[in-house]
């Protein structure tokens, strides 16, 4: 009886190690995919040579080549957390005082591209433990460097 649940563990074991998701998680916040609403939590994964958006375990939102993509953009979004900060003011206005203090950052990372005639791109948040990562994928199977937008001026 031992010997048959230790081999069906040696079994099942590496199949567990496989059945993890791969990619990044995203979440979706605006582009040229009108299938998508905004805000939809999507999973980022990077090939060779394409990137593909997926809507939960395995539905193909979009594929785009590699070899199509134009720019890679970053920004960031940085605002005080005054709403918990107000939340927290009503139970102790001490931590409700330190609260209005902090920061929050919100990662964002924007992809266009061009396939013939067909022309696209979105933006997406990424977690701030990922973004790194996706920059860093992005840029190395593209071949192309990734813009800082909040280091861009924009001129009227």
């Amino acid at each position: 009886m031992r010997k048959i649940l230790a081999l069906a563990l040696c079994f099942c074991f590496p199949l567990a190690l496989f059945a993890g998701e791969t990619g990044y998680k995203v979440k979706y916040d605006g582009g040229s995919m009108t299938d998508v609403k905004t805000g939809a939590n999507l999973r980022l994964q990077m090939t060779g040579t394409e990137i593909r958006l997926l809507a939960g375990h395995a539905d193909l939102i979009q594929e785009i080549p590699a070899s199509a993509i134009t720019e890679i953009s970053y920004g960031q979004d940085v605002h005080r957390r005054v709403g918990a900060a107000i939340g927290l003011a009503t139970v102790s206005l001490g931590v409700g005082a330190l609260m209005a203090l902090t920061k929050s950052k919100k990662h964002y990372v924007g992809l266009t591209w061009a396939q013939g005639n067909t022309k696209g791109g979105f933006a997406m948040q990424c977690d701030k433990t990922d973004y790194r990562g996706i920059l860093t994928g992005l840029e190395g199977i593209t071949g192309k460097k990734a813009v800082d937008s909040d280091s861009m001026t924009v001129k009227n």
